[in-house]
């Protein structure tokens, strides 16, 4: 072919997701490789959800401590509405609640002042950032903030989310978009999202939280997937210790709710000792101390806790030579 024409390949040639055709998941059951829109209306803890899929990327644990990364790496994250001390410290909640080092974290945030994604220079300039780092997740939080256009405009918002679909195709970045919904919700959620149809429309992923429970104490997250059944929804609470630090999502527990360790159908987490055996099997060999921290990327107390476990059990031994897997 010549070099003008457009790029394609045989149907056998294309690539085939897992294997067999399934959705590659960055986060099992919640999100792919793709684009979507994270939606609620006001103050139902949407930017506590997306920091929370942008950790559990970033540190390979799994989201909401249940449901397992599977493609972790370096995220970016962007929350216009919320000054840098307040990102700052909501990223320490959950991470003091997951028990992480903050410091080994690939976990990135544009600290601009503003990005406008309408104008050609933002573009290229959140381009060059993603080609840098090289993101598995990116976080925009929230769209109307990202630019001056009419969001009921078919013709305005289908250019920028079309921006967006390019970014995602370039550089395998998966993204999240916080996007607000109307107040009265309908019974199709994806529907009640503000502005164009074509918002809807554009998803790969949508994430839905709304307000449920007799006080509406209680927060509800609905999943859909444009290629992959969606799991029942799942009701949530905002927790904190009782000193207010490691604020975070967790599953609500009590009558109709999964209690904290129970499994939520079609998405159990291993645990952090499954984890770290499953780290020192594939490595083939003794594992220092080290090399198993950085891959799991927890703090160093943890993962004492967790080998003292594993040698009290008989599964690993350690030694001058390093970490030995005994089963």
């Amino acid at each position: 072919m010549t070099d003008d024409a457009l790029p394609s390949c045989r149907a056998a040639a294309l690539d085939s997701g897992g294997g067999d055709g399934s959705l590659r998941w960055r986060i099992d059951h919640v999100w792919g490789e793709g684009v979507g829109i994270l939606g609620g209306p006001p103050k139902c803890a949407k930017s506590w959800c997306g920091l929370d899929m942008a950790i559990s990327v970033a540190s390979n644990t799994p989201f909401l401590d249940r449901f397992p990364v599977r493609d972790p790496g370096p995220t970016l994250v962007y929350l216009a509405e919320d000054a840098l001390p307040q990102v700052r410290s909501r990223i320490d909640g959950i991470c003091l609640h997951r028990g992480l080092d903050l410091t080994d974290l690939e976990l990135h945030v544009i600290t601009a002042p503003a990005i406008r994604l309408d104008q050609a220079s933002d573009q290229k300039r959140l381009a060059t950032t993603i080609e840098q780092l090289g993101p598995r997740l990116l976080l925009l939080d929230p769209l109307v903030r990202l630019h001056r256009l009419d969001e009921n405009s078919s013709a305005d918002i289908s250019a920028l989310l079309g921006y967006l679909r390019e970014l995602q195709r370039r550089y395998d970045v998966a993204i999240v978009v916080v996007h607000h919904m109307r107040k009265a919700v309908r019974s199709h959620l994806g529907q009640a999202l503000r502005g164009s149809g074509d918002l809807h429309a554009w998803n790969d992923h949508g994430a839905y939280l709304t307000r449920t429970g007799p006080n509406g104490d209680l927060l509800r997250l609905t999943l859909e997937h444009r290629a992959a059944p969606a799991i029942e929804p799942i009701d949530l609470c905002l927790v904190s210790r009782p000193d207010g630090s490691a604020t975070h999502l967790e599953v609500a527990a009590g009558p109709g709710h999964s209690a904290p360790d129970e499994p939520i159908p079609g998405a159990t987490a291993p645990s952090l000792h499954d984890r770290a055996i499953d780290v020192i099997r594939r490595a083939g060999g003794p594992l220092s101390r080290a090399q198993l921290r950085a891959a799991l990327r927890v703090n160093n107390n943890r993962l004492g806790t967790v080998l003292d476990d594993l040698e009290r059990a008989g599964h690993v031994r350690r030694s001058d030579s390093g970490i030995t897997l005994l089963d």
